[in-house]
């Protein structure tokens, strides 16, 4: 089959692999219809490289057709069109039956210390391949792929698999009451889809903050107030609060994560990891490693006294400064994770299949045959062409 490889940083090609096969009597084989490219995928593009070998299989976000099923298998048959979640959860295990797959007790990577496995996420997730391919091996058939109904395209329910859960966790991790108020940083997939969500259950003030022109202008369609960051500068929190009554936001959401600007320190050394061997980078990554915070100290200046900070955006270094004194003083509440994509599902599935109030069907802003998947990455991670999400059809 083809599928979509890592080979170093920057340099992902599409290679002809072997086609994944049944190797536990409740695996699943999907034929993959749509799978998307992530904005944590850019994170294996660019900086954590020392926990990827040559030739693994990046993507998480997938759906397509069951094509075979192990002997075990009873939930789903050739056949079905399902979506798959990007986290690897059993379903029965102490964590997934509270609602918490993205910890699920079985697939966790005891060796890396890490939650659940994910799909094509680099040895620290599992090195499990990924779905950027013409088929995927998935486990658990029985109760980790999400049947959805046929008729509308893929684009209706592709974001089922991480983005539309990952956003409708971090608004309800960001307790956004009806009639409250929202800041969301960072405007790719995860940030619009936030705005969107917020606005959906009920919060009278969603402000998107970021400074891509597109990004913005495509925010600003959807009736959310945008605020351009380079055009704000030290001015920033004052403009929020003129949005919000003097005081700041209830909350705020911290899309963006370690791709945030303002910290040439923190770059720089994430930086030097790609030029080291493994051996030195992977330690230096998981023990020494520094994030670009300038996201996430904004958001602690910006959200009101009592207020709720809700990180979907990824971080990754373990020496982090982060301003204790003030989280204190604010008494703010902090709350973060990988999203727990099956716990969601419920609330979401019902969206999708009445009408769509979440604008899901023209969410993509590319669509591209996967054997220009290396193209898609350069251009996502320049921000070029307005990209903001990239859709693949192997």
């Amino acid at each position: 089959m083809r599928a979509l490889t890592w080979h170093g940083k920057r340099d992902v090609r599409v290679d002809t692999v072997p086609d994944p096969t049944i190797r536990d009597p409740d695996d699943v084989i999907v034929k993959i219809t749509t799978t998307g490219l992530c904005g944590s995928d850019l994170h294996l593009y660019e900086v954590l490289g020392a926990f990827l070998d040559p030739g693994d299989i990046l993507g998480h976000e997938s759906m397509g057709i069951i094509e075979e099923v192990g002997p075990q298998v009873t939930a789903v048959k050739p056949g079905d069109r399902v979506v798959i979640p990007f986290n690897i959860s059993c379903g029965s295990c102490f964590m997934c039956d509270q609602g918490l797959q993205s910890q699920c007790e079985t697939t966790q990577v005891h060796e890396q210390g890490s939650g659940a496995s994910l799909f094509g996420y680099t040895k620290l997730y599992g090195q499990v391949p990924g779905g950027q391919a013409e088929y995927l091996r998935v486990p658990f058939g029985n109760s980790l792929p999400i049947p959805v109904p046929g008729g509308p395209a893929d684009d209706r329910f592709i974001y089922l698999s991480d983005v539309l859960p990952t956003a409708w966790q971090a608004v309800e991790y960001a307790s956004v009451l009806p009639g409250g108020s929202v800041v969301v940083l960072g405007l790719g997939p995860i940030g619009d889809m936030s705005c969107r969500i917020a606005a959906h259950r009920g919060a009278r003030t969603v402000i998107g903050i970021d400074l891509v022109p597109e990004r913005l202008e495509r925010a600003r369609r959807r009736g959310f107030h945008t605020l351009d960051l380079r055009e704000c500068g030290d001015g920033l929190a004052e403009a929020v609060r003129e949005l919000t009554d003097g005081r700041g936001p209830d909350a705020v959401i911290d899309a963006v994560g370690m791709e945030a600007h303002g910290s040439h320190i923190a770059a720089a050394a994430q930086s030097m990891t790609t030029h080291l061997p493994d051996t030195l980078a992977a330690p230096l990554m998981k023990h020494a490693g520094m994030d670009q915070l300038s996201a996430l100290h904004t958001a602690i200046d910006l959200v009101r006294r009592g207020g709720t900070i809700s990180v979907s955006g990824v971080y990754g270094g373990a020496l982090d400064p982060m301003p204790l004194l003030t989280m204190f003083d604010k008494q703010l509440q902090l709350r973060m994770g990988q999203a727990n994509v099956w716990h969601w599902v419920d609330d979401i599935l019902p969206l999708l299949s009445n009408g769509d109030p979440l604008g899901v069907d023209d969410f993509a802003t590319h669509r591209m045959p996967l054997e220009q998947a290396p193209d898609a990455y350069e251009m996502f991670q320049k921000k070029q062409d307005g990209a903001v999400k990239v859709l693949f059809t192997p």
